[in-house]
């Protein structure tokens, strides 16, 4: 399922690179979006993407974290979680941008993160390697992204959403909260014992 969603985003996105019209259409727009006909954005704008990098990034780590969470939850819920990631990441912005007609954003991040910190909460002291060098505890990761996303939603000068990825991902988070039986016990118990482990 999340190789089927990768390869989507990846062909809408590759059209829109270059029929600007199309991604007008799809990208999130909030003072466009008081009509109830233009409400899809919040899901379409999951699927276009500024540029080849911002793509690439998104989808990479979508690959790599997608399949363990599929298999984890089941298609139908990645699915709903991924979806419902991308509208939870997209409401603030939406909200607070309605009356901002210099406001647009697009991209995955919404989802991609929620699918990340679904992760996390399932493994928290997996590792995660970036560059596939640099390997620290999901946990670490976690609270250096969070801070991370939050400086950057407070210099956004950009049509990529930083708000996006602070939101989607403690959207995630909440879902398997939520989904969890234990509702955070497990999650817990296993911040509790640690497993540290920076070379593997």
């Amino acid at each position: 399922m999340s190789l089927f969603i990768i390869v989507l985003t990846c062909i809408i996105s590759y059209v829109a690179f270059s029929n600007e019209g199309l991604r007008n259409k799809l990208i999130l727009y909030p003072v466009v979006m008081r009509s109830p006909r233009e409400s899809y954005r919040l899901i379409t704008s999951g699927f276009v993407h500024a540029d080849t990098m911002h793509l690439a990034f998104n989808m990479i780590t979508l690959y790599f974290f997608g399949d363990f969470i599929s298999s984890y939850l089941g298609a139908q819920y990645f699915v709903i979680l991924y979806i419902s990631g991308i509208i939870v990441a997209n409401l603030p912005s939406y909200y607070k941008n309605m009356n901002n007609p210099k406001f647009a954003s697009l991209g995955a991040s919404g989802g991609v993160a929620a699918i990340v910190f679904a992760f996390i909460y399932v493994n928290p002291w997996q590792n995660i390697c970036l560059f596939f060098a640099l390997c620290f505890p999901a946990i670490f990761f976690a609270v250096g992204y969070l801070i991370y996303s939050y400086i950057m939603s407070k210099k956004q000068k950009q049509i990529i959403n930083h708000d996006a990825h602070l939101i989607g991902s403690v959207y995630g988070f909440v879902f398997m909260i939520i989904l969890d039986p234990t509702h955070g016990l497990s999650f817990w118990q296993q911040i509790s014992h640690p497993v540290l482990n920076f070379f593997n």
